[in-house]
């Protein structure tokens, strides 16, 4: 079963829009594309797919714009040519390399992880807090910005259930921003006393 990751910028004070934290940079640009690239297929919802779409999509022209730098143009190939399903209940169809996910949620997704491959990238808020609320997500990939947004939406708000995670992995950036993985716990059952 290839494994479900949720990754997100979040400032410190838990801020989950996409402008609260630092521009990105050379450096956590080559982050971004690392995690794309290593999974089959990209998930989003219908907002993240817009979004993503608005910003990343290679133009008619086959030539990116000129306001993009370099360093960037190797997450925005990444991004274009992976494989995408959108979860939607008012789009009827979607293109640029993208399929609609059909049925209910939860049995839809778990057929998608089932798949054979290397894993699944979820990015967004709304979609990953039912994922989570789930027990779908297998990882969690925050890069937490050094700012205080004081306002926005917040990451996993509105979580039935506290998930308890460990730290798998940990990477500085120079710009003082830090990836965490974590895992989930799995808490077994502890069986009662007599």
């Amino acid at each position: 079963m290839r494994p479900l990751r949720y990754s997100i910028n979040v400032t410190l004070d838990g801020c989950c829009h996409h402008e609260a934290g630092l521009p990105p940079d050379e450096e956590s640009m080559g982050y971004w594309t690392a995690e794309i690239a290593r999974a089959d297929a990209l998930l989003f919802g219908r907002t993240t797919y817009a979004m993503m779409e608005s910003a990343w999509r290679k133009p008619a022209t086959g030539k990116w714009p000129d306001w993009m730098d370099k360093w960037e143009i190797p997450f925005a190939e990444t991004i274009d040519q992976a494989k995408k399903y959108v979860v939607s209940s008012t789009l009827s169809e979607v293109d640029w390399n993208a399929e609609l996910v059909k049925g209910e949620l939860g049995p839809a997704v778990e057929r998608l992880k089932q798949a054979p491959g290397e894993g699944l990238f979820v990015g967004g808020v709304t979609l990953p807090l039912a994922l989570a609320d789930l027990g779908l997500i297998d990882e969690y990939v925050f890069l937490v910005q050094p700012v205080l947004a004081g306002h926005g939406p917040s990451l996993l708000h509105g979580l039935r259930e506290r998930i308890r995670l460990e730290l798998v992995d940990r990477h500085d950036f120079r710009s003082g921003v830090v990836a965490l993985r974590f895992r989930p716990l799995r808490v077994t059952a502890r069986p009662e006393l007599p």
